[in-house]
Formats: C-alpha cells, structure tokens, sequence
C-alpha cells in the first residue's frame, strides 16, 4: 500500500507533466471524435439546418420587402389623389 501513496506522490510533484499528458489525450481523443461519422453526419445535418433556415429567412425577407414596397406606393397614389383633388365650386 506504501507504494501506491509514494506513486501519487511522485505525480502530484510533477504537475507540469500530467498537465501536458491531459493535453496530448484530450487532442488525441477530440480528433479521433471529430473524425467520426456520427459526428460527420451531425454536422452535415446541422449545416442542411442552417442553410435552409437561411433560404427561409431570404423568402421571408423579400415578401416583406415587397410589401412594403407595395404600401409606399399605395400611400403615395393616395396622398397624390389627396393633393389634386378639384374642389367642387
């Protein structure tokens, strides 16, 4: 039992060294994910997400767009009929 204590010991004196190795492991280990398939298929999906959303938001945005276009001229035609409306004299 001494032994594994002197073990744990002797790591925790060398912290700069098990900080590194996490460091080596966890980039190992996140390539080795990113590289997967799941991962691959995730991300695809999520980009088919976005860039339908994106078209979405494009469609919407040129309705709108065009409706308002359509109000401004509707209100300018109405302040026009307004404006030279004969007076009845």
């Amino acid at each position: 039992m001494v032994k594994k204590y002197e073990f744990i010991d002797k790591c925790v004196e060398h912290k700069h060294v098990l900080i590194f190795a996490a460091g080596v492991a966890t980039a190992i280990i996140g390539k080795k994910v990113l590289e997967s398939k799941t991962v691959k298929d995730a991300a695809t999906k999520g980009m088919a997400t976005v860039l339908s959303a994106k078209k979405d938001a494009e469609e919407t945005f040129q309705d709108m767009k065009e409706n308002a276009e359509d109000i401004v001229v509707d209100a300018h035609s109405e302040n026009k009929k307004e404006i030279y409306v004969e007076s009845k004299k």
